[in-house]
């Protein structure tokens, strides 16, 4: 599954360059994960990278965005493609 941020975000700063795929971004009020483009680091790193700096751990696991492991390296895969071709 993706992650998301929580409302306890207190927009620090620290998550967004940490991810590899550019899937945070500043929202209208607090900073969001773009599933789309969340692996969960998977193809990167062992461990979600934003979850690893969040200093108030407001980056749980999305529960409305379910994904198996091999989902996950589809869409690297896929995310890797398309940054190839760009």
């Amino acid at each position: 599954m993706a992650l998301l941020i929580t409302d306890d975000c207190i927009n620090c700063d620290v998550c967004e360059p940490e991810c590899p795929n550019e899937a945070i971004y500043m929202g209208a009020e607090i900073y969001e994960i773009d599933p789309d483009k969340c692996t969960e680091c998977v193809g990167h790193f062992n461990e979600p990278q934003c979850q690893q700096v969040c200093p108030v751990s407001c980056i749980p696991f999305n529960p409305a965005w379910r994904e198996s492991e091999a989902e996950l390296r589809a869409k690297y895969d896929r995310l890797q493609a398309a940054q190839k071709q760009a």
